[in-house]
């Protein structure tokens, strides 16, 4: 049930938002010369995954963890992708092949080696990842491995359909600020 939901939003998802998809990539041309954000993650299984983003950040920028990167490394256009999570709408594109879910535990990086092994002793790696859930509706993000693992396990054991449906739409209207990033 869950797959067909998330195969149908993902696709009508991606057919209603073609214009504002077309808009950012073309304004992301002239704001990092390069609007699409693609690095490898840790989906189910612990097996890697290509994960799509905008871009909201410098081409050369290193590869971190958001909350690890500082917020002069965001440019103008990525502070508002971010605000309005308009960065994350490409990764509908990873919930439409199978990669991700609309709803599951935000995918992490390979390098992330407290968290995976906080999410690996809870089952966490068992699901699809996805682009919200019950961490990021609460603010829980990545700084905190422990308490976002035993959220994440949580979220996966309890997980009903209308949660999966609160969960969006709390992501939706503006609920959950993404991963913190450090003032510098």
């Amino acid at each position: 049930m869950i797959r067909f939901l998330d195969f149908s939003a993902a696709f009508w998802g991606l057919l209603l938002l073609w214009p504002v998809l077309l808009i950012v990539t073309i304004v992301g041309y002239f704001d990092t010369g390069s609007p699409i954000f693609i690095q490898q993650r840790v989906g189910k299984n612990k097996r890697p995954f290509n994960l799509i983003k905008f871009r909201t950040m410098p081409v050369n920028t290193k590869s971190i963890a958001s909350h690890l990167a500082s917020t002069t490394s965001i440019t103008k256009l990525g502070a508002f992708l971010r605000k309005t999570k308009i960065d994350e709408l490409p990764q509908l594109i990873n919930v439409l092949k199978g990669e991700m879910s609309l709803v599951g535990p935000r995918p992490n990086l390979f390098n992330q080696d407290e968290l995976i092994f906080e999410r690996e002793s809870r089952g966490v790696y068992k699901v699809l990842p996805g682009i919200t859930g019950l961490a990021q509706v609460n603010n829980i993000d990545m700084s905190t491995p422990k308490l976002l693992a035993k959220t994440d396990q949580k979220m996966i054991q309890t997980l009903k359909i209308k949660d999966y449906f609160k969960y969006i739409i709390q992501t939706v209207t503006g609920s959950g600020s993404g991963d913190a990033i450090k003032d510098k």
